[in-house]
């Protein structure tokens, strides 16, 4: 277990004693610090807890492990391969492991001047859905001051405190996770829905890198929230402080263009800042005059460099990119910096993919012609964000829903969504954003008035506090009206059928306004609500081509066909988008038309781009 020790300074990858080339932001996380890190990633000591008791008998005070298993994967792999299992563990109700792993602690600077020393602060890029963790046997409290981390889609970080360290550090953590369908759980099995058909095998556990670094006491955390209104050049940013040394500080913030820093800066701003002890979040304006705007056709991205500096001097560093732009729902269409914008989208459900099949999955749906990625209820390594901000690809975000409708399972879908908002606000690609989906986790939608409400809440919560996105109340069907008022951005649709004149007849009812009887369920509840183009519609789940459910061609001559005729009858309506369904095949799903592995396509280039 030889851990990495890198540097975001550097442009290779220092692991010692061999230099190798490799990229500068290796670790799961989208906003950089410019320090060296230690990453933890590799072989750990491993077992799994049958019989749940190791809390009981303190295994954190030591324990023997019979099993090793390599971070990050998967509790169902590492189980598998203890147990000698072919295809995955099988648990049914709960699940407990234990991973613990020695590292060295990495030298600091030391205490100089007016330079205080960096403290240690521990980073999981993912994991869950519980997950404990202990230093040399002594239990940590995230910096929210959780003893128990819940969630597995986002990352959370610990401060190590200067009495836990030793020269040699053990580390210890435990992960739980139950079959519980109050719980966020995308389309992984759970008690209500099984393994199959639409139901995937669970994927949880240390699914992301974990590491180490040195942080200042008094800093900004690794998150930035960025709002733009296009008509006034200025960029509202969200930034979080973290203070240990209540005083008076200055937010210093520099803009540059990301293509071409060496161009100096494009903007500067102060701001004064009296901080007292804990997290702060806190709202800046600068002025950017003459900013060119992000687009699918020019994703123009500029870097934000963000330093909290204290009385004598000290700065606290970090950089992350961003883009202006301005997306609107108005009457039939979608605008994009005020320009209708036809939305070209694929479904896309990531699995088990590694980074790596990912980032090839999305330089393979954008050389189908898609402007569009509905990421499908799941949360995805913080990288693609950048990516797709890179690539100048539009981003339909969803909450990874529970499997059941009550008080607990909205209370967790409203903090997975906080937790997911916090890390994401910052790419101009992510457009859309739907708290539910198929009203999966909300069932009972159309019968109960706490659920509808719920929802409703969480529509105003988002446009008052995150204004840069669209929103979506239910995807599909079952969308919710307050006095006839649509309390969604986009009436959208899921249409499968692989007959083309049935296909013609639910495009014309769907446009005439037809909101029975269309879709496998109506496509409002609530109030009546009389659809006259006022909202842009989008069938935003279509043809499925090649799974069994949907029907339809399975070779790759006749799907290809199928599709453009499908394509060319969407377009000759007043529809405003699109989204095929699906990139790749996924377990027993199989209608994907990227290679999930090599992401080579089976189908022509460009056959999703409008017109082709």
């Amino acid at each position: 277990m030889h851990p990495t020790y890198r540097n975001f300074n550097l442009t290779e990858s220092l692991p010692a004693p061999a230099v190798v080339t490799g990229p500068i932001n290796e670790l799961p996380r989208a906003v950089l610090r410019s320090n060296t890190y230690l990453l933890l990633d590799g072989e750990w000591r491993f077992t799994h807890d049958l019989n749940d008791e190791g809390l009981e008998q303190q295994w954190q005070l030591g324990h023997e492990y019979p099993h090793t298993a390599h971070w990050p994967g998967s509790v169902e792999d590492h189980i598998a391969q203890a147990h000698q299992l072919e295809d995955g563990p099988g648990w049914q109700d709960k699940v407990v492991v234990w991973y613990e792993r020695e590292f060295n602690l990495p030298d600091r600077e030391p205490n100089s001047g007016n330079q205080l020393q960096p403290m240690f602060q521990l980073t999981f890029g993912a994991c869950g859905y519980e997950t404990q963790v202990w230093l040399n046997g002594k239990p940590l409290q995230t910096i929210e001051g959780e003893s128990v981390h819940y969630g597995e889609y986002t990352s959370f970080s610990y401060e190590l405190g200067e009495s836990l360290l030793l020269p040699t550090n053990r580390l210890t953590v435990r992960i739980a996770d139950t079959m519980d369908a109050d719980l966020p759980r995308g389309k992984q099995e759970s008690s209500v829905y099984k393994r199959g058909g639409i139901w995937y095998q669970t994927y949880t556990g240390a699914v992301r890198s974990v590491w180490l670094e040195p942080v200042e006491r008094n800093r900004l955390r690794s998150r930035i929230g960025v709002v733009s209104i296009i008509e006034d050049d200025l960029v509202r940013f969200n930034l979080t402080t973290r203070i240990h040394d209540p005083g008076h500080y200055t937010l210093h913030l520099q803009i540059d263009d990301q293509a071409n820093p060496e161009a100096g800066p494009l903007a500067t701003d102060d701001f004064p800042l009296h901080l007292e002890f804990g997290q702060k979040n806190q709202r800046v304006v600068v002025k950017l005059p003459d900013a060119k705007l992000w687009s699918p056709d020019s994703p123009q991205l500029y870097r934000l460099t963000a330093q909290l500096i204290d009385e004598k001097g000290n700065k606290a560093q970090i950089e992350a990119h961003f883009g202006l732009r301005k997306v609107e729902s108005r009457g039939c269409c979608v605008y994009l910096n005020g320009q209708s914008t036809y939305l070209d989208g694929i479904l896309y459900q990531p699995g088990r993919a590694t980074y790596e099949e990912m980032k090839r999955h999305f330089y393979a749906m954008q050389a189908l012609g898609c402007n569009l990625v509905r990421v499908h209820i799941a949360g995805i390594d913080p990288r693609i964000y950048n990516l797709a901000d890179e690539l100048g690809l539009l981003l339909w975000v969803e909450v990874p829903s529970p499997h059941r409708s009550n008080a607990r399972s909205r209370a967790n879908h409203r903090a997975e969504l906080e937790r997911m908002l916090t890390l994401i606000e910052t790419h101009p690609s992510v457009i859309i954003w739907s708290l539910y989906n198929e009203d999966w986790g909300a069932e009972d939608i159309a019968t109960n008035p706490e659920t509808r409400q719920y929802i409703v809440d969480m529509y105003h919560h988002m446009h008052i506090n995150h204004p840069q996105f669209l929103v979506v109340d239910n995807d599909g069907w079952r969308h919710i009206s307050q006095e006839g008022r649509l309390k969604s951005d986009l009436l959208t649709v899921h249409l499968y059928t692989p007959d083309i004149s049935h296909w013609r007849n639910l495009l014309d009812r769907l446009t005439r306004g037809d909101l029975e009887g269309v879709a496998a369920f109506p496509l409002v509840v609530g109030d009546p609500f009389f659809y006259r183009k006022q909202v842009p519609l989008i069938v935003s789940e279509w043809g499925g081509f090649g799974f069994a459910n949907y029907g339809g061609p399975e070779d790759a001559e006749d799907r290809t066909s199928r599709i453009r005729q499908f394509k060319t009858e969407l377009r000759a309506r007043s529809i405003a988008g699109d989204v095929y369904t699906q990139a790749t095949d996924i377990e027993d799903e199989r209608n994907g038309l990227i290679d999930p592995q090599t992401g080579e396509l089976s189908v022509p280039a460009g056959l999703l781009r409008s017109g082709n």
